[in-house]
């Protein structure tokens, strides 16, 4: 479900970015507003930026290979990653320097179309908006009873926080246009059209200084959701079973390795052992379906050798 929301998501941000990227750039080439060509930038990212993550997801599906043997699924974060520097560079960057050059240079705008930014920035948020309550409905799919701040920071999914920070930036972006524009229709000074290009690369600035953070922490390996491995103990616990130490890792949004030693009596034959192992890995797949890869190590009861006799060299033996 998450994929495929993840998808839906992103392609109803790129429908929006693209018509809005065209309109946006027919407002900048009639008016020269500083904001405008900032948002209309900021757009052509946007959408870039969402071909991306549809790159990333088709490339994720692709077979293990012996040279990849636990698959291609972080291929996901990566691509999530270059699109917080596509944000930061092409959209942030590029702002400050628009937002910059204006406030050294302001020009009014002036002439017969001077109602069209303003048309166009109206219409990008209504846009915009039906984006963003389309990416806000296929979270709330998954992110359960978390709030919106823990949903990005801890989602395994990159797409759906991505496309949500980014339709907020877009959204606040817009708001920030507008009131640069506005003011300076309303003053005649150009200088108001520069500021709010700068809080324009601003706002993209630290949207993808947090998206790099983020997914970073996915590149590097997180492990399972404390959900995950509460599920997970109580499945190998289940019998009896003691856990030495557990650890988890997931190799991709929906692939999760689970490596564990467990406890087994002294007296157990290898055909017991077995049996527990497998009786084990079938209670982790059912309670946590996306631990796809499972490596259970078997080892004596601790207190059973403390109690039991005495090896040769130790005293007493």
């Amino acid at each position: 479900m998450s994929a495929n929301g993840g998808t839906k998501a992103i392609v109803a941000a790129l429908a929006a970015n693209l018509t809005i990227a065209v309109l946006k750039f027919v407002a900048f080439l009639l008016t020269r507003s500083s904001s405008m060509l900032a948002e209309a930038i900021h757009s052509v990212a946007d959408s870039g930026n969402q071909i991306l993550l549809l790159v990333g997801g088709k490339r994720a599906q692709r077979a293990a290979s012996p040279e990849h043997p636990f698959g291609y699924g972080r291929e996901r974060y990566i691509y999530a990653f270059i699109v917080s520097i596509v944000l930061f560079s092409v959209g942030g960057l590029f702002a400050l320097y628009e937002g910059w050059e204006k406030i050294q240079h302001p020009h009014a705008i002036e002439g017969d179309f001077w109602w069209v930014p303003l048309a166009v920035l109206v219409g990008a948020i209504i846009a915009e908006s039906f984006s963003f309550r389309t990416a806000i409905s296929e979270a709330n799919h998954i992110r359960g009873s978390q709030g919106w701040i823990s949903f990005v920071r801890t989602a395994k999914q990159p797409e759906l926080p991505v496309i949500l920070l980014e339709d907020f930036g877009a959204l606040l972006g817009l708001v920030f246009a507008l009131f640069g524009v506005g003011l300076t229709l309303l003053t005649g000074d150009g200088i108001w059209d520069g500021i709010g290009t700068g809080m324009i690369g601003l706002l993209l600035v630290a949207i993808a200084v947090i998206l790099a953070m983020e997914t970073k922490s996915l590149l590097l390996g997180e492990s399972a959701t404390k959900d995950d491995v509460g599920r997970i103990r109580r499945a190998i616990e289940a019998d009896g079973t003691t856990i030495i130490h557990l650890k988890t890792l997931h190799l991709g949004p929906e692939e999760l390795l689970v490596a564990a030693k467990i406890s087994v009596d002294a007296g157990d034959s290898g055909l017991d052992i077995a049996k527990a192992i497998d009786d084990a890995e079938a209670r982790i797949r059912s309670a946590v379906p996306i631990a796809r890869v499972i490596y259970l190590e078997p080892d004596i009861r601790r207190a059973q050798v403390a109690s039991g006799p005495a090896l040769a060299g130790e005293p007493g033996a």
